[in-house]
């Protein structure tokens, strides 16, 4: 397969040694923020206070602003200059995690967590400029590397949630964070380039932002706050009509406006349109995966029969081959998509993940099986992550590569919303009868199991809907069209 025409500069393309690194670490730092907290929400809740239902605002809170905001800066990112836009973003992680630091108030820390949600442009925006600054030949690689450290962050901030927590208090988490977001942002600034890319004959799009705002704020309220109001409640299902009504709007508004934030014809292609299906349920799978395995290992086998005890620490550390597997997918992902195009590694990450959630579904009762399993998935997911990316840039011009980028990252964020709310529906809804804590029963988490096996196989399916890439043209039109490319088959 090969890409959509790459933008020319006359200078030199900057080494991948240089660059890469930078926004390599900037994707880390935001993955590890966003799922540092997922252990340690309990005895968050108790440290300051709050219910335990109050408490998943923590999570709530970035994942909507991470959604809200991740296409917005991908977009401005394509009209404005991306390094700005990708400084703009660290800026919000660092002010974030500063603020966290410095509070003892929920409320506070709630702000704080919308505020790290900034991070989530890094990915569109890192994706878009190794696109601009690398050579050709290392874009497909340098892709593979930010995608996957994607699955990497989110392994390793599991495990260092744990250690830290083993020696300091909660605190020392958001500490991390900082320290993490200040390194990227100094590194970003130094090392990365102004990119040649800039949409100047594009423009804002208030009105489209303001209602995809809207429409995701009340999904992801919804989503997440189901299992505590209720599925059938007045609000939730209020707020699931407002986000079906406000999407309506905003792809009225899309497709009128002259200047829009998100073309829809571009969100059409099939391409991208079947890559972020894959990606919600990736997303999915991903984020459900990680919370149920991290509840088995933690729950006390003397009430239950099954689990293995485990502190924050031991549960971060058996996830940690997730994240193994990720940093060698990344190569491996660059590989099959070089020779192969980006069909098979997304077909397979969908394959592995199916495979590794129904091998944990027949067998956990070792140790082993967990680790095993673990590094499989996370094989799965960073081949998957590194192939998304390669088919939306193969469909779409390089002045709507960060919007077409950041929509695909909004939907991984909402299909990780909506996995973990199922997932939690699930273990919530059998639960064993006369403990003195509600624990789900081992049947319980046998279906969550399936359940995410049975996303990530459909995820490796979608793929073959796409026969071929319709070349984007860049919105200039140039002196003489690039010939039709294939999908990778």
């Amino acid at each position: 397969m090969s890409e959509a025409p790459q933008p020319t500069a006359a200078a030199a393309k900057p080494s991948s040694t240089r660059v890469l690194p930078a926004l390599i670490l900037a994707m880390l730092a935001f993955s590890v923020v966003q799922t540092a907290v997922v252990p340690i929400l309990p005895s968050l809740a108790k440290e300051l206070n709050v219910t335990g239902s109050n408490i998943t605002w923590l999570m709530t809170a970035n994942l909507l602003s991470a959604a809200v905001l991740t296409p917005l800066l991908g977009r401005f990112g394509d009209l404005r200059g991306r390094k700005p836009m990708l400084l703009i973003s660290l800026a919000g992680l660092v002010a974030g995690s500063a603020l966290a630091v410095g509070t003892h108030s929920f409320t506070w820390l709630v702000v704080a967590r919308v505020l790290q949600g900034a991070g989530g442009g890094v990915l569109p925006l890192a994706i878009s400029i190794v696109r601009d600054e690398l050579p050709r030949e290392k874009v497909t690689g340098g892709v593979a590397a930010i995608s996957a450290s994607m699955g990497v962050g989110s392994g390793l901030g599991l495990v260092a949630t744990g250690l830290l927590l083993e020696h300091w208090s909660y605190k020392s988490i958001f500490w991390m964070g900082l320290i993490f977001g200040l390194v990227a942002v100094a590194l970003v600034a130094l090392r990365v380039p102004k990119d040649p890319v800039v949409d100047k004959d594009g423009g804002a799009d208030p009105l489209g932002a303001i209602t995809l705002a809207g429409w995701l704020s009340a999904l992801l309220i919804a989503v997440s706050q189901g299992n505590e109001w209720g599925w059938t409640a007045t609000k939730t299902l209020g707020l699931f009509a407002v986000a079906a009504v406000v999407a309506l709007v905003w792809i009225i508004i899309e497709v009128k406006v002259k200047h829009p934030l998100v073309d829809m014809k571009m969100m059409a292609r099939p391409a991208v349109a079947f890559t972020n299906i894959s990606g919600l349920l990736i997303g999915f799978g991903m984020y459900g995966s990680f919370m149920v395995i991290s509840n088995f290992a933690q729950t006390p086998q003397k009430f239950t029969h099954y689990g293995f005890t485990a502190t924050v620490l031991h549960a971060g550390v058996m996830l940690l081959p997730s994240a193994v597997g990720s940093m060698l997918a990344a190569p491996v992902g660059a590989l099959l998509i070089g020779r192969r195009g980006p069909r098979l590694p997304l077909v397979l990450g969908g394959a592995l993940g199916a495979v590794s959630m129904a091998y944990l579904a027949l067998r956990h009762s070792a140790e082993g099986d967990i680790y095993l399993a673990s590094a499989v998935f996370g094989l799965g997911v960073g081949l998957a992550y590194a192939a998304m990316p390669a088919y939306i840039n193969g469909a779409v011009p390089a002045e709507q590569s960060g919007i077409a980028n950041g929509m695909n990252a909004v939907l991984r964020t909402v299909g990780g919303a909506i996995g973990t709310a199922v997932m939690a529906a699930i273990l919530t809804g059998d639960t064993i009868k006369g403990l003195p804590i509600p624990l789900p029963t081992l049947d319980a988490y046998k279906s969550a199991f399936w359940t995410a096996g049975v996303m990530c196989l459909i995820a490796g399916l979608v793929p073959f809907a796409i026969r071929r890439i319709k070349p984007a043209l860049p919105t200039p039109a140039p002196a003489s069209t690039p010939e039709p490319t294939k999908a990778g088959v």
